[in-house]
């Protein structure tokens, strides 16, 4: 008689102890299409080495070099041509605002730039990461030099 009432209750119990297993599971699910959905891009998107002549109020131009570092760092280089033959050198933190604005903040942090990734390009944004309008707009975009992907042909070298 023990075990008819055992059998009986078996459906529940084997349906109570199936949901107890899955609860977590389906909670672990819905937590990894979260992360999934993070704000920071694809490190092929951004990993490399961007260049451009940025605009400059008393130059011919800002000679800009920006190296983005697979380990979140990056290293910037500008010379401000007809000024000054003197190069300088920033190093610092990469971070994600969201899925294509990246923050650069010095290592000191007293520098924070804002750039918005595009198809091999990063374009300066002003000090509110909102895009830099105008005549010149279109100088504060860096290009991708990707020197792996595109070796240099040796019919180049005219």
């Amino acid at each position: 008689m023990l075990v008819k009432q055992l059998f009986k209750q078996l459906p529940v119990a084997l349906m109570i102890a199936a949901l107890a297993v899955t609860g977590p599971v389906l909670a672990e699910t819905t937590d990894a299409n979260a992360a999934e959905h993070h704000h920071e891009p694809d490190v092929s998107e951004w990993l490399g080495t961007f260049n451009g002549l940025t605009p400059c109020a008393d130059c011919v131009g800002v000679k800009t070099t920006l190296a983005l570092n697979k380990n979140g760092s990056y290293l910037m280089m500008t010379q401000y041509l007809g000024k000054s033959e003197r190069e300088f050198t920033e190093k610092g933190k990469l971070s994600w605002v969201d899925g294509h604005t990246a923050l650069l903040t010095s290592r000191d942090g007293s520098a924070k730039r804002y750039y918005q990734l595009g198809n091999n390009t990063l374009t300066q944004l002003d000090d509110n990461a909102k895009l830099i309008t105008g005549k010149q707009a279109e100088r504060y975009i860096l290009r991708r030099q990707d020197i792996t992907a595109n070796p240099p042909s040796h019919s180049s070298h005219h």
